[in-house]
């Protein structure tokens, strides 16, 4: 009888321990998700910016601007990754409309924007990294064995990774 007392008492402490691991996990990714919400909304409102720099030059960046502005609003009332990789693809399109044409690039105010952007790119990536590296510790203690007992008793669920278009980083870095 005693025996099984103890036994139960390391089930319930392991039980808290592990629950309580996973409660970590999971406050540790949401912060980091949010930091990347941070750095995606900094990069996001230099849209118009660089839009403003990109006219006379072509006819449809009103189109371009007007369809940036409602993926921004999406993104801002969804925060997924669904919406952050719509917004990431015309982020892209503005960027190699000014690869078409080098004279906006040496404009102050571009280079200004592009010292800001590529700062907040390093930041985004290692957010990312920071959040992929929290959600894949958590998504692998949700699968071991025997914590993975404790996360079904509690409901949990593997979350996903955080990832965009590879193609991003290769829009960024223009030759200035």
């Amino acid at each position: 009888m005693i025996i099984l007392g103890i036994v139960l008492v390391i089930l319930i402490i392991y039980v808290i321990v592990t629950y309580n691991n996973f409660v970590f996990l999971i406050k540790s990714s949401e912060q980091a998700r949010s930091t990347i919400d941070v750095y995606l909304k900094q990069r996001f409102d230099l849209i118009p910016n660089l839009v403003e720099c990109v006219k006379g030059y072509q006819d449809y960046e009103q189109d371009l601007l007007e369809k940036i502005v409602k993926l921004r609003q999406q993104y801002d009332d969804k925060h997924d990754i669904e919406s952050a990789t719509k917004l990431n693809d015309e982020y892209n399109k503005i960027m190699m409309l000014i690869e078409d044409y080098p004279e906006i690039k040496a404009g102050e105010q571009f280079m200004h924007l592009q010292k800001t952007l590529s700062k907040i790119e390093s930041q985004l990536q290692a957010a990312r990294r920071i959040y992929n590296g929290d959600v894949t510790k958590y998504n692998t203690k949700l699968n071991i064995v025997p914590s993975n007992i404790v996360g079904m008793m509690f409901g949990y669920k593997p979350k996903e990774l955080f990832q965009i278009e590879e193609n991003e980083a290769k829009n960024i870095k223009l030759d200035l």
